[in-house]
């Protein structure tokens, strides 16, 4: 018979028993003793074993299959002796211990049950997944040391996030310290080893158990550029608040010298925002210090009040050509140093901006219409609904200064002015499910003050002039079949009228003004420029066709079919400095197809057609396959007649089971030459990650760079290396990880 005891030792007489019903006091089962009032706070010890023998009073022992629970923690031995006046269990052979997140296995315990503190020799422990930590850690040792409850230290250990019988990464570590309740690790002469490989020692390392924050060195990143040779970053993150943070990442450039920069972070309810320094005192291939400033803060002051800074500034033209390795980073060009405050009133918004601008400058390929700067800025905008009436104002205020300007310029600079814009309208919409029409008229008032007008030229001058518009289109529908699913199919014509009269406009300079590329959206415009410095003369008609099929079981836009184009009946006599008028009719032919084919196929085209010419403008053609995680690949192809013509193609997919092939490659076939290419190889070991990844990159007219990139990511540890993440994200739409969709 197999005996089950709860233990409150009120007073006990020496006994030994392996039958039931010798034993000279009432039993009860576990399931009679839960909740039971018994000595210690904590609640009884239950246990459970072949043979139990009272040796005192205060003592008992067990043999064959002891089985102990107290308090939330089971263990397990084939002998146990109890102490109840010290609240000790010294229990030998085949020791498991389980705790809230923890097992641990091992040859003897010795455990204090009112502390939790003890010791077990030749221990294995496991650390169970929580609700902060999706992975399970394990590692031996040659003793271990119960410090409390979920804390433990141990002597020649390891640990490890790997499966049972697999170390392909392992610490071996002299002394270490876990403390679940805090969820960190500590370890004292530390070595990582990969595959047997030794890869990092250090004297001293803590590090977490989750993914929360905590303080200490990141894992370096080392790479090679061909602008600065060996690169190599070693990161110091400071968790300094719940709230806010810094890290500290000093950079060795072999070519370069050593650069320091530094990241402060903050969040609170009503603001956020990041600060970011970087200083390279000598660099030794441009023989200069170069730095970099940056801030970004966003505030709300009430729930009507925002405000933003925006700041960046770097020491010269190339400093992100040479120091960075993002195509999105090398390829900026244009610096924003702004502030703004925006109102929000309940029919009615206002507006205050102050920006100037850093142009940074290609030898091989300069800006030559750098922008104005705005100090300051005020708008102010309202809409309200007067019965059937809906009015709009639109008014700002701007002061435009340029530091340089150049009269010369494509289009002549001056040294500023102030501009003063008024645009109030009315409109009269009216709309149902099958068609909607809106008749518009308003008058559009500008004034300028020039600080240095051009030769020949007044220094104020207005400019006003009425515009009417009316849209209307109309929506019919019919229910289709097509391969045994069912479908929408909507038809949608519209129509789109523009009056504005001619008003000579030669006079007033351009602060901000360009003309707005043809497309869907601005086909559907009063004014073919962006900006106020000019309203261009319109008598036209722009007529549209849409049709769509959605899926009526999802509710998705399958496929969406359009085409557009807008009739002129007067001659163009606004137009922009150095630029003949229109002598066409019509614009060009606009046509896209575009639709989630279906839960793997995306496809989006668009193509412009001079009609005049007979020939294609502009072409854009790409489609998407992505039939689950870790499998995306694209093509496109891009043209513009005349300047651009562009092939586009990016891959992630599986080799096997757990190798995934990366590459990028957008060709310029009017240059013959690799805009962006990229090629690597992701391969997931289950507990750990290897990314492997070379770039190359045109980061000027003249200027190519090459990067290569190896990173090394141990789950729940951290990454060692150069981070491709980024660069992988940006370069191949649809890309993930492969740890985060696959775990083994």
């Amino acid at each position: 018979m197999r005996l089950n005891l709860a233990l409150s030792f009120l007073a006990l007489t020496s006994w030994t028993s392996s039958h039931a019903d010798e034993i000279p006091f009432v039993l009860k089962t576990d399931t009679e003793l839960r909740g039971s009032r018994v000595a210690g706070d904590e609640g009884p010890l239950f246990l459970s074993a072949d043979q139990i023998e009272s040796i005192n009073a205060n003592t008992i022992e067990a043999s064959g299959k002891v089985e102990a629970r107290k308090a939330g923690q089971n263990f397990f031995a084939d002998t146990l002796r109890y102490d109840h006046s010290q609240e000790q269990v010294d229990a030998r052979g085949n020791i498991r211990l389980e705790q809230s997140n923890m097992v641990i296995t091992a040859s003897t315990l010795k455990l204090k049950l009112d502390s939790n503190t003890g010791m077990l020799t030749d221990p294995h422990y496991r650390i169970l997944p929580a609700k902060d930590r999706q992975f399970t850690a394990r590692g031996d040792a040659e003793s271990l040391e119960l410090l409390g409850q979920d804390k433990f230290a141990a002597k020649e250990a390891t640990y490890t996030t790997c499966p049972i019988d697999n170390d392909d990464w392992q610490l071996k570590v002299v002394d270490l310290e876990i403390d679940q309740g805090q969820q960190t690790g500590t370890a004292r002469n530390v070595l990582l080893s990969f595959k047997n490989v030794p890869l990092l020692y250090t004297p001293w390392a803590d590090f977490p158990l989750n993914d929360a924050r905590k303080s200490g060195f990141l894992a370096p990143t080392i790479g090679i550029t061909g602008k600065s040779g060996l690169d190599v970053t070693l990161p110091y993150y400071f968790n300094l608040a719940p709230n806010y943070d810094a890290t500290l990442y000093p950079r060795f450039l072999a070519t370069r010298g050593l650069q320091f920069g530094g990241e402060f972070r903050y969040l609170t309810p009503s603001y956020h925002g990041e600060t970011t320094l970087e200083y390279l005192p000598k660099d030794q291939d441009a023989d200069r210090s170069r730095w970099l400033v940056a801030l970004k803060h966003a505030q709300d002051f009430n729930p009507r009040l925002q405000g933003q800074v925006n700041f960046e500034r770097v020491s010269d033209d190339n400093y992100f050509r040479d120091l960075s390795n993002q195509l999105n980073v090398t390829s900026r060009s244009i610096l924003p140093q702004e502030g703004s405050l925006a109102y929000s009133g309940d029919w009615w918004h206002a507006g205050l901006q102050v920006q100037q601008l850093q142009v940074l400058q290609d030898p091989d390929q300069p800006i030559l219409q750098t922008p104005y700067f705005r100090l300051p800025q005020l708008t102010l905008s309202a809409t309200q609904k007067l019965g059937l009436v809906q009015t709009e104002l639109e008014t700002e205020y701007t002061h435009f200064h340029h530091p340089n300007p150049n009269p010369a310029a494509p289009i002549p600079q001056v040294g500023g002015g102030d501009r003063i814009t008024l645009y109030p309208s009315f409109g009269l919409p009216y709309s149902n499910s099958s068609f909607f029409i809106t008749p518009k008229i308003g008058y559009h008032y500008t004034y300028y003050n020039i600080d240095q007008a051009l030769p020949g030229n007044p220094s104020s001058m207005d400019r006003g002039l009425p515009v009417a518009s009316l849209d209307t289109g109309l929506k019919f529908e019919r229910d289709m079949d097509f391969r045994g699913d069912r479908y929408l199919q909507t038809l949608e014509p519209r129509a789109y009228y523009v009056y504005a009269p001619y008003r000579d406009q030669n006079n007033i300079p351009i602060f901000d003004t360009a003309l707005l590329d043809l497309s869907f959206a601005q086909i559907f415009t009063e004014n073919q420029y962006i900006g106020g410095d000019r309203i261009s003369d319109a008598n036209q008609l722009t007529l549209a066709m849409t049709s769509r099929f959605i899926e009526e079981s999802s509710g998705l836009e399958r496929l969406k079919l359009a085409i557009a184009q807008r009739y002129y009946f007067d001659t163009q006599k606004v137009t922009f400095p150095g630029t003949p008028a229109r002598d066409s009719k019509s614009t060009d032919l606009l046509a896209l197809v575009s639709g989630q084919i279906n839960h793997a196929w995306r496809l989006d085209s668009g193509w412009q057609f001079d009609t005049d010419l007979g020939k294609t403008i502009k072409t854009t053609v790409s489609a998407s396959y992505r039939p689950a995680e870790g499998k995306a690949a694209s093509v496109g192809y891009r043209f513009i007649d005349g300047s651009v013509e562009q092939v586009d193609t990016a891959i992630q997919w599986p080799l096997n089971r757990r190798l995934y092939g990366l590459f990028r490659a957008n060709y310029s076939l009017k240059d013959n030459n690799l805009v962006e290419g990229l090629t690597g190889l992701e391969y997931n070991g289950g507990c750990w990650v290897l990314r492997g990844m070379l770039q190359r990159i045109t980061t000027a007219e003249k200027d190519v760079s090459n990067a290569f990139y190896l990173q090394l990511e141990l789950k729940g540890l951290g990454r060692l290396g150069a981070s491709p993440l980024s660069a992988l994200k940006e370069s191949i739409p649809g890309y993930t990880p492969t740890n985060e969709f696959q775990t083994q």
